[in-house]
């Protein structure tokens, strides 16, 4: 089996970064998740960047940005250097694509979505695998051979393991609509942004290794990862935009900072949450200990 291992990282200043779609309001789910990675960046004394992650423009809705900024600033959750939107980025996506290219390392996929359809597995089926140079009206897919298996350690799931030619398959860099694909950008901005530590929502752990094959196949460092566990209400319900959470309310902040504390296994004092925001997230930075959150892929609240 080839093994491809997890790239070694560089000991540097810790980086950690906050990386919303602005395609909805911030909710309880998204404070939680951007919270825990402030809190970490914040307790290591490193950099915590926000970047709006706008690539997929189709998605976006309008005022969105502007809620997300808002409701962060309202929570506490301050960022450092000026914000980075995905929008503004494409010439370096543009280039990283053309690296893959040299490399042979992309093909050029012109199935249609009802041909995909018809295949019996839901891996891609090498079709145009033969097709490297670029094609219009093609999607960019990037090669993953047999035996691609990725291994690294989660700071909250532990050892994660996945041959990924056999779960995902030649994936998607560049879509056929003309738009830059999630994996790619995400990747080169982490890489270019210098960011060393991803805290991030349960839901994105199956994209990691995806991530950590596109970073090896691009020369890049491989960052430390920590997913959280997502939040659900007592019904079992995902808190997503797509299952229409309500939006981040700019009441006082406090009770909620401590309930979500709580929830991420903190244990902050009962008498903390009517303190100010800064009191308690200055508590939250002091005492901040990413084991104790629990590695569940719920966490569940009564509201």
């Amino acid at each position: 089996m080839r093994v491809v291992l997890l790239a070694t990282r560089i000991n540097t200043m810790y980086i950690g970064r906050f990386a919303p779609s602005p395609t909805g309001a911030l909710h309880l789910g998204s404070l939680l998740t951007a919270l825990a990675s402030w809190c970490d960046a914040r307790a290591a004394n490193g950099k915590w960047l926000l970047r709006i992650e706008d690539i997929d423009t189709p998605r976006i809705q309008q005022g969105a940005v502007e809620h997300i900024v808002a409701a962060l600033t309202h929570y506490g959750l301050t960022w450092d250097d000026d914000i980075i939107y995905q929008s503004q980025r494409t010439a370096l996506y543009q280039k990283s694509l053309e690296t893959l290219q040299s490399q042979h390392a992309i093909f050029w996929c012109t199935c249609t979505r009802s041909q995909l359809a018809q295949t019996k597995s839901a891996l891609y089926n090498g079709h145009c695998r033969k097709h490297y140079h670029y094609r219009t009206q093609a999607a960019a897919r990037l090669l993953v051979p047999l035996n691609t298996a990725i291994h690294f350690e989660d700071g909250i799931f532990g050892t994660q393991h996945e041959d990924i030619s056999q779960t995902v398959g030649d994936f998607v860099v560049f879509r056929r609509d003309g738009l830059f694909a999630y994996q790619l950008a995400v990747v080169v901005d982490d890489a270019l942004q210098g960011v060393t530590h991803i805290v991030r929502g349960a839901d994105l752990l199956d994209n990691t290794t995806r991530q950590i094959y596109l970073q090896q196949q691009l020369g890049y460092n491989t960052p430390y990862y920590a997913h959280i566990p997502l939040i659900v209400n007592a019904q079992g319900e995902k808190l997503s935009k797509q299952t229409g959470a309500t939006p981040l309310t700019f009441d006082n902040p406090s009770p909620i900072l401590w309930q979500l504390l709580r929830l991420l296994g903190q244990n902050p004092p009962n008498a903390l949450q009517s303190n100010p925001k800064e009191a308690i997230l200055a508590w939250a930075v002091n005492n901040w200990c990413l084991s104790h959150i629990p590695a569940t892929l719920k966490l569940i609240t009564d509201n």
